[in-house]
């Protein structure tokens, strides 16, 4: 058969449902997919169509496969720098110039293969049809195996004409390299017991959650192994929705987009158990959070991650559900010593909230952001997602939505504003019978708002909840400082957007679309969103002079 037919019949074997592209690139390959369960997603930008594969891995745990010729290709490795922050499971497929046209100003002859090699945890080409078979197979081991990640593969041929050669081909598939996790490797039951001692001895201990629940499916275990311990339990952004944000041990999300309750237990403690977390800068809020030298424990699938920003921690190479798994199996009920540990804790979350209460419940006009989520908070359905951009959108969303129904779930930006709602897209073609909603600033709309027509063509059905305050609101306290603390006159320049009305744009790209000033007009709008069977935006009016918090550190904090 043709290599175009072995692609078509390799991606629907692997489980593949939906590909994300920009013409013109494996036009025969997507030809023999017509009559495949396969989805052909045609989007207006290479980085899009990364975006949404990212974020139809992130939902699914499946790899998502994003593609585009070779002129496209260096849009399309930018765009992975976000699945490669995340960890997620992206294979993108490039074309590249023709050998012969090489060296001799050919046609849109520019080099990108190296600029993969950053942002993959493999890369490669395919130079040669009787290749395809072995190489995408290799693409997704790589992808799913340990630690998940994107991959790329160069196809020979500005449009991977390498793969349209006939040769004999057997489809050969590796079921484990279908989903993530590939594989779950077990604890050690010598480290576990170790895990354990530490643990009873400690007077104070926390758990933290990190993106490793989220992949693993370690939710249950995670649970299940805080309340027979009776440890409270933060998470980072990634494993926001590990645990409810209502149940008696959560402590919040912890780092650099934190709430200061979340930060202020783990910094209290005096054992850390961080559960497939990196301990990077966000979530340790520049390693300040828990302090150096604090007594940890780290379970993690990639080996090379156990003690990296915390030295002398006990590792754990182990899958986080196979670890927690166990962990349950063989722990003890809690001490009594620790119900005055986790009282404490349950004050610094009780002490939060009032004060976070006067901006949830705030009626003012302009909104604040503090009330959009809490309206986002009262309408999401049992198994509603939210998708949420980064920067003042990650802020807002880690804090104040709260999720409260094991079937809700929360997929966040890895730090490329602009993420979301391409992102929301890839996350609504994984789960089609979901309300997904997606909330994002207008500064981060604006990257990629002609996919609206991709929704509207496709029938992607999300919400996008616009946080319009038609500015880089978050940027101003930094202008600010620029400038020695007061602007100059045309300091606005620096940050302020022309007054958007992304309704309108909405309707005339196919959408549906509605205006929110108060809340009760967005509380009306949710509603209404949610029984509609089409793409919805919802122009929320925010105020611009509205800031988050800065993390609370052990030396202190202030407000924007």
């Amino acid at each position: 058969m043709t290599g175009a037919r072995y692609f078509a019949q390799f991606t629907q074997a692997y489980g593949v449902t939906h590909v994300f592209f920009v013409p013109a690139i494996m036009l025969k390959p997507l030809a023999e997919m017509e009559e495949m369960a396969i989805r052909r997603i045609d989007v207006h930008g290479e980085k899009a169509a990364a975006y949404m594969a990212d974020g139809y891995a992130r939902a699914s745990g499946r790899p998502g496969l994003c593609m585009a010729q070779h002129v496209g290709g260096s849009n399309l490795a930018a765009g992975l720098r976000d699945a490669y922050l995340a960890g997620s499971p992206v294979i993108a497929i490039t074309g590249s110039p023709q050998p012969e046209a090489r060296f001799r100003h050919g046609y849109q002859e520019i080099e990108h293969f190296s600029q993969f090699d950053p942002v993959t945890k493999f890369n490669a080409e395919v130079t040669s049809v009787a290749r395809l078979p072995d190489l995408l197979r290799q693409a997704f081991r790589e992808a799913t195996a340990g630690a998940p990640g994107p991959v790329h593969l160069l196809i020979g041929g500005a449009h991977g004409e390498v793969a349209n050669a006939e040769a004999d081909f057997e489809l050969v598939v590796e079921e484990s390299f279908k989903q993530v996790p590939a594989f779950r490797p077990a604890p050690d039951t010598q480290r576990v017991q170790e895990a354990l001692a530490l643990i009873e001895r400690a007077k104070r201990p926390v758990i933290v959650a990190g993106g490793g629940v989220t992949w693993s499916g370690a939710q249950r275990e995670l649970v299940q192994f805080a309340e027979k311990l009776n440890i409270p339990v933060a998470t980072s952004l990634n494993a926001k929705s590990a645990i409810p944000d209502r149940h008696p041990l959560s402590a919040g999300v912890i780092g650099t987009y934190s709430r200061s309750c979340a930060n202020k237990i783990v910094s209290e403690a005096d054992l850390v158990l961080f559960v497939g977390s990196h301990t990077g800068a966000q979530v340790t809020t520049n390693w300040k959070v828990p302090a150096p030298g604090v007594a940890a424990i780290q379970i993690d699938i990639d080996a090379a991650e156990l003690g990296r920003n915390y030295p002398g921690a006990l590792g754990i190479h182990a899958d986080a559900k196979a670890a927690l798994a166990r962990l349950v199996a063989a722990a003890k009920p809690s001490p009594a010593p620790w119900k005055d540990w986790v009282a404490r804790a349950q004050q610094l979350v009780a002490e939060w909230r009032a004060e976070s209460l006067p901006m949830l419940d705030s009626d003012a006009v302009p909104m604040r952001p503090e009330r959009v989520c809490k309206e986002i908070t009262e309408a999401l359905p049992d198994r509603g997602v939210v998708v949420s951009d980064t920067g003042h959108s990650g802020l807002w969303t880690g804090q104040m939505i709260e999720l409260n129904h094991p079937g809700q779930r929360y997929i966040r930006c890895a730090g490329s504003l602009g993420w979301s709602f391409p992102g929301s897209l890839g996350v609504k073609c994984a789960l089609p019978d979901q309300t997904v909603l997606c909330f994002c600033g207008d500064g981060g709309f604006l990257y990629h708002i002609a996919e609206l027509e991709t929704a509207a063509r496709c029938g992607i059905n999300v919400i996008v909840v616009v946080n319009n305050n038609s500015a880089y609101n978050q940027e101003i306290p930094l202008i600010d400082n620029a400038y020695g603390g007061k602007q100059g006159p045309k300091g606005g320049d620096l940050w302020r957007f022309r007054e958007v009305d992304f309704a309108k744009i909405a309707e005339a790209m196919g959408c549906a679309g509605m205006t929110a000033r108060r809340p009760s007009e967005l509380k009306d709008a949710l509603h209404e969103a949610l029984g509609m069977n089409r793409p919805v935006v919802i122009n929320a009016l925010s105020d611009v002079q509205a800031f988050a918090k800065r993390p609370w550190t052990p030396g202190g904090a202030r407000a924007h």
